[in-house]
């Protein structure tokens, strides 16, 4: 019987794909609003602009955890690779 994971953090794997799926999501929601700051030039929409460019700064923000979340995750998916074949070649 295989086991069967019941969250998408049962394993590192996953956990790594769902981070991979939520930077691209990041990433994409960057150039919507790169879009919008462009659109909003008109003077009378000063106050929308500056909420635009907060947003902008928190996806930034947002985007590099999650990019060394990933890393972190890669990593440890390798030291379980080498430890598992540690424990085989013993």
């Amino acid at each position: 019987m295989t086991y069967q994971p019941e969250t998408p953090f049962d394993n590192i794997e996953s956990a790594r794909e769902y981070v991979n799926q939520l930077l691209a999501a990041t990433r994409e929601a960057q150039g919507e609003i790169e879009t919008e700051i462009l659109r909003a030039t008109d003077p009378q929409l000063a106050r929308r602009q500056q909420a635009l460019q907060l947003v902008k700064y928190k996806l930034n923000q947002l985007a590099s955890h999650i990019a060394a979340s990933r890393r972190i995750l890669n990593d440890l998916t390798k030291l379980r690779r080498l430890l598992l074949e540690a424990r085989k070649a013993q």
